[in-house]
């Protein structure tokens, strides 16, 4: 049994705060237990009372005279603590908290549940909640919740941090006939969370699919490696709201700029195969396709339909989507041919026009579902005068049947004319809509699945070679002593070397003589930089100058320099200037990284330079899921930029190969040092052999 099985399946269970007042949520929780069908022992609890519902009640927990595995607490928040307590000496192994009053009021609420947890670990005892519905399990059956409607017996496990969304779907989901195996409201998820809930739900045989509805995630970690282990046995679905850029915090870098609110979570769940809704529409459609629908083995899709314009719009949502229309073999195409009317479209989408009787459909839909090019199928019907929707319905069911391994969709555009052939439809387990673009996006996420389920373990590459953390750690410790939290670039040049990442040689100096020694060793044509932790983007303000080919141009632009950003910024600390050795012109890159408060940090790469914010091509990933080139190569694929690294209009391809070695380098510098809040490379040079750094920021806290 699961580690949850106090919660789904216990042997015993007391309502504390039990009451015979109908209106009473004590009195609805009791109710619900009994009316559900649940065999184990109930036991009442409020001490004013004798009897609730026809059950004996006992005035406290400890009273009970046998043993108590589970209690759902519906008492006042500032009883809670005694009664808490009072379970744990019981040995009641599971806490339903229903009492609302804790961290969702504030500071005296949170401290008062900070206490209700550390009373239920000295006790060993789960809980969930506080603030919550309560939970149900339609197999056990068990409704330990104050909800009106209790779920027709499905296959979805739905966990939900609203309470009042919870109730909603439950009284919709009645209405519609959509089953569930599990309902969970989650409440402040003081104990248990959604990682403690999906973990059980992957584990349970009578769950298929997993539904979620969640406003935060406080173990980012945790919950990405929970879900990675999952969502490999079951599709996992979620609805996470919160993601307006609003909620975006401000930051300094190129990286921190493009990575909005939002971005993160769409990372991290893709990363570890979630399906992630935008809507309440969409996170249903989509339990409903994964619970009646079988998962395609490819992207590629046929549409089948009695009317062109819907034929034509479907098609082009399909390749936006990124699936694929199939493309039929010449038997099928030919079989068509020879048996549809001349006028019919025979290629995909394949139109058997406004007339089409049944027999027409039945031939159709069994040749396209014959093919072996198709992955997944879409009926679209509408309304005709001759059309027969049950029928048709029938014949769809049939061939599905004959069909088994291929998923089977539908969008019949009307209304009353074709509700009996789409009720058949939705009653035979055929997901059936109204418009057709909620159909692929099902179908799109059944294949974003199937991908994700058979993609092939990846390994670790192991340590990277040449990774000099004593040199970061000074220069780190320096930064810090200095009371800077942002490095100058020759330090975060140092910093990048010394990871293995190639930056261009630069040396900071404080005198226009010192300038010209450090341009002599480095070899001219070099780049002058003024230096100062406070001016991120120096070219505003005349901090740059390249293209310096003498030593007399040098000491003249060193003076220009730090006469320019005086003028401009007369109150800011210059430390000196940077002299940079200028490196040849390359494809310009950028690779980045930003911090997420969930998730840790998250790479950047695109093209870089100053169109990096106008173009915005840039793919993201979590750090810590960058572990192999493959990994990383996948990243690369996702961009532009790409395009140009393998040689764009007769250029020469440039060095993929060390790009993908910085990406895991730079992937693991922040992974050491977890103090590196936002780092930008950018631009990166990269050539047809190797790489050069031009201008790396890092800022730490």
């Amino acid at each position: 049994m699961g580690e949850l099985t106090s919660f789904f399946r216990p042997d015993s269970l007391a309502v504390i705060g039990a009451t015979r007042a109908q209106s009473k949520i004590g009195n609805a929780i009791i109710r619900n237990i009994i009316g559900c069908g649940y065999q184990g022992k109930i036991y009442p609890i409020n001490p004013k009372e004798k009897e609730i519902e026809g059950l004996m009640s006992y005035p406290s927990v400890g009273a009970v005279p046998g043993d108590v595995e589970m209690a759902v607490l519906s008492v006042p928040a500032a009883r809670v603590l005694t009664v808490a307590r009072e379970c744990g000496e019981k040995g009641v192994r599971a806490l339903a908290v229903i009492t609302a009053g804790f961290k969702e009021i504030g500071k005296k609420g949170l401290d008062l549940e900070k206490e209700l947890l550390e009373t239920c670990g000295r006790y060993g005892m789960q809980m969930l909640g506080p603030n919550c519905v309560g939970l149900m399990d339609t197999h056990t059956p068990i409704n330990a919740s104050f909800a009106a409607t209790f779920p027709i017996k499905g296959d979805i496990a739905f966990l939900s941090q609203s309470g009042a969304i919870l109730l909603a779907i439950l009284d919709w989901s009645s209405a519609v006939g959509l089953g569930f195996s599990k309902v969970v409201s989650l409440g402040n998820k003081a104990n248990l969370s959604e990682i403690d809930f999906i973990k059980d739900a992957a584990n349970d045989p009578y769950t298929r699919v997993i539904l979620c509805y969640i406003e935060d995630i406080v173990d980012g970690a945790h919950f990405l490696e929970v879900a990675d282990w999952a969502s490999k046995k079951k599709p996992i679905i979620v609805l996470k709201s919160g993601v307006s850029q609003a909620g975006a915090q401000a930051a300094s870098s190129h990286t921190g700029a493009l990575a909005g609110s939002d971005l993160a979570y769409d990372t991290a769940f893709a990363q570890c195969g979630i399906i992630r809704a935008r809507n309440m529409t969409e996170l249903f459609d989509l339990a409903v396709a994964f619970s009646k629908s079988v998962i395609p083995t490819g992207n590629r899709v046929a549409i089948v339909t009695n009317s062109g314009g819907p034929g034509i719009i479907a098609t082009d949502n399909v390749e936006l989507k990124g699936l694929a229309m199939a493309r039929f073999d010449k038997k099928t195409i030919e079989d068509m041919r020879a048996n549809l009317p001349e006028e019919a479209g025979i290629y995909n989408p394949v139109d058997v026009l406004g007339d089409a009787g049944v027999e027409r459909f039945e031939f159709a839909l069994e040749k396209v579902l014959t093919d072996p090019n198709v992955d997944s199928l879409l009926v679209l019907l509408c309304p005709t005068a001759v059309t027969q929707p049950v029928e048709v319905s029938q014949a769809l069911i049939k061939a599905r049947d004959a069909h088994p391994s291929k998923p089977v969709f539908a969008a019949y555009t009307g209304g009353k004319c074709l509700a009996g052939g789409a009720d058949l439809l939705s009653s035979a387990g055929i997901p059936c809509f109204t418009f057709p673009e909620p159909a692929i996006e099902c179908i799109r996420g059944l294949y974003n699945y199937s991908r994700h389920r058979s993609a092939v373990e990846v390994k670790d590459n192991g340590a990277l070679p040449d990774l000099d953390k004593k040199t970061v750690k000074a220069v780190f410790y320096d930064v810090i002593k200095d009371r800077r939290l942002t490095l100058m670039g020759s330090e975060a040049a140092e910093v990048a070397s010394a990871y293995g990442i190639p930056a261009a040689p630069i040396v900071l100096t404080t005198t226009p003589e010192e300038a010209v020694a450090a341009a002599g060793n480095l070899g001219y044509p070099v780049v002058l930089k003024v230096a100062s932790p406070k001016i991120l983007h120096k070219t505003d303000v005349g901090g740059v100058r390249i293209g310096i080919q003498t030593p007399e141009e040098v000491k003249q632009v060193f003076i220009e320099i730090m006469e320019s950003v005086h003028r401009y910024l007369p109150k800011v600390i210059i430390y000196g200037i940077e002299v940079q050795k200028m490196m040849p012109k390359g494809t310009e890159l950028i690779i980045g990284m930003t911090k997420d408060v969930q998730f840790g940090p998250l790479i950047a790469f695109g093209l870089g330079g100053i169109y990096v914010n106008l173009l915005k091509d840039v793919a993201f990933r979590l750090a810590g899921g960058l572990t192999s080139e493959k990994q990383i190569e996948e990243m690369l694929t996702e961009t532009k930029a790409y395009t140009l690294l393998r040689g764009y209009r007769g250029e020469a391809p440039r060095d993929i190969a060390a790009v993908v070695d910085v990406i895991g380098r730079a992937a693991r510098l922040v992974m050491d040092f977890p103090e590196i809040n936002e780092m930008d490379i950018n631009p990166l040079f990269a050539y047809k052999k190797g790489l050069s750094a031009l201008d790396v920021k890092i800022t730490i806290s």
